[in-house]
């Protein structure tokens, strides 16, 4: 039994003190096993958790979440105070200088008229902070673990920074319209590779998005709420008419789902 108080309400100095009780002889098993590589995935899981939350508009929800992002922070960090190359305080600091770095609208001399001011100067500084001597070299530091589609965003969005893009929305169309007859020439006839056609067609209609001011992530999901809801209601239909999906035509099946729409459109 380790010498602990119980208290009312903790801070964030309780949870640090927590989690290294954990981590130490006497503390928990599992928890002394870990890495920063097996908690990786734990760390993103939980973001996506505090992200549910957010779009749930879920207030309690979020604290719990945010909660356990930040345990996953304090982990990481113990994991490296005890190898002796920083601590808590280090990341504090590291981020309070990016953050008064990155705004001499507010802690410099620097003025600024606009958002996109704000947003503009921001990266040119974030370029120079993280030596970024191009453009290319700015896409190339785009993280290839972020979710593909909004890599693929952020990708074309710093490359249209050298005016490497279309004029308008038409031509991201003809250019997501050119990728499709590749793919299907490669999945029909054999002429390519169909997973690199599929790849190039996603992002040019990541491209088509970028135009429209939609973001690829959350629209996929709505396509997939919808085509779920659109599923459920196929499958009601059937069962009332006595039917099973799978026992179906192709026809049969489209006609249902059209009438699926219908009824939720």
């Amino acid at each position: 039994m380790v010498n602990w108080s119980v208290k009312k309400t903790y801070d964030c100095q309780d949870l640090m003190k927590i989690v290294r009780i954990l981590r130490h002889p006497g503390g928990c098993p599992w928890d002394q096993e870990q890495t920063h590589r097996s908690l990786r995935r734990n760390l993103l899981e939980e973001t996506y958790e505090a992200a549910e939350a957010i779009d749930r508009d879920d207030v309690d929800g979020l604290k719990e979440e945010l909660g356990d992002v930040l345990l996953q922070v304090f982990f990481h960090t113990s994991i490296e105070e005890d190898a002796g190359r920083f601590n808590l305080d280090d990341v504090a600091d590291g981020v309070c200088k990016k953050l008064i770095y990155r705004h001499p609208h507010v802690f410099g001399d620097v003025t600024v008229h606009s958002t996109g001011e704000v947003l503009s100067n921001w990266e040119e500084l974030k370029k120079k902070e993280k030596h970024q001597d191009t453009q290319a070299d700015a896409v190339d530091a785009v993280a290839r673990t972020l979710p593909a589609l909004w890599r693929a965003e952020k990708v074309k969005k710093k490359a249209a920074k050298t005016g490497f893009d279309w004029a308008d929305v038409s031509g991201a169309l003809d250019k997501l319209s050119e990728e499709l007859e590749e793919l299907k020439a490669a999945a029909l006839d054999g002429e390519g590779d169909p997973a690199e056609e599929l790849g190039d067609l996603l992002l040019a209609a990541v491209s088509v998005g970028r135009y429209l001011g939609a973001d690829p992530e959350e629209a996929l999901h709505a396509a997939c709420d919808k085509f779920s809801a659109r599923f459920r209601k196929t499958e009601e239909l059937a069962d009332a008419s006595g039917q099973k999906m799978d026992e179906l035509s192709e026809e049969e099946l489209t006609a249902l789902w059209r009438e699926a729409k219908k009824q939720l459109d």
